[in-house]
């Protein structure tokens, strides 16, 4: 199975530093995904708007298809999930995700933020008829040392739990059909 790690911004380094933790989790339980990350920071942006997509966002969306499940990882900013996050979903066809499974994973400045993950995140993952965990994990900036690093047992804790969910997931996923009965 191809998992495909999301680092859905272009600014900061706590949420890469959280996903490659993940990934680290997930290699523990099953060494057979394929695990590929994917940096927004790496990409050249740019605005659905009906003009002819970039190469960058043309290998973004094939990566989302060919994928059989995703982590994504988001920060938290002015409450809300990042534009470059929102919009590369506004690309990805709604059928293209269906009945993958998907973790979550999260940080921000201020602990009332994890409630954007709930809240904003999870819809537009329900929208695509994902196979969301049940358990997320939102990080404060407290849990990181200077370089980055998760210095919280507790969060460390939270992340092993995720990743041996997901990886319960990607294995029950695999006999479900993911040809929708919708398809013209």
């Amino acid at each position: 199975m191809k998992i495909l790690l999301v680092d859905g911004t272009v600014f900061g380094r706590k949420t890469g530093a959280v996903l490659q933790q993940v990934e680290k989790y997930i290699q523990e339980y099953n060494k057979e995904l394929q695990l590929e990350l994917l940096y927004f920071s790496d990409l050249k942006h740019q605005i659905l708007d009906g003009s002819p997509l970039n190469e960058d966002m043309q290998m973004m969306i094939k990566k989302f298809e060919d994928a059989d499940g995703y982590v994504i990882a988001s920060p938290i900013f002015q409450a809300s999930i990042p534009g470059v996050l929102k919009n590369a979903f506004d690309m990805i066809s709604p059928k293209a995700m269906r009945y993958k499974p998907v973790a979550m994973v999260a940080n921000g400045g201020t602990y009332q933020h994890h409630l954007v993950i709930e809240n904003q995140l999870k819809p537009i993952l329900d929208y695509f008829r994902c196979l969301v965990t049940p358990n997320y994990v939102y990080t404060h900036s407290d849990h990181f040392d200077e370089k980055n690093n998760i210095i919280d047992t507790d969060v460390h804790d939270r992340l092993r739990e995720l990743a041996r969910v997901f990886v319960q997931y990607c294995e029950m996923s695999k006999g479900l059909c993911k040809e929708p009965v919708d398809t013209p």
